[in-house]
């Protein structure tokens, strides 16, 4: 069995977005739906670590002068 290429973030996005179409349709059989939600439930956990370490750094670039974090939501403009 081939090794599976690891997918990058937006890469398993696509790949969730389809098992979630495919769930959704409700006529995989259950043995195969089974198969896909476990694969979607990775993918989520991927996805997750893969945002999360994404935060890390963008903290880590938006330190302040002193040293200190500057947190600031994305987005917020108000």
């Amino acid at each position: 069995m081939a090794a599976k290429k690891k997918l990058n973030f937006e890469g398993a996005m696509a790949r969730l977005e389809e098992i979630v179409s495919l769930l959704e349709r409700g006529d995989a059989p259950l043995e195969q739906a089974i198969t896909l939600f476990e694969e979607g439930a990775k993918l989520l956990r991927e996805c997750t670590r893969q945002l999360d370490e994404a935060e890390q750094k963008v903290t880590i670039l938006t330190a302040g002068r002193d040293g200190e974090i500057v947190e600031e939501p994305f987005g917020d403009t108000n």
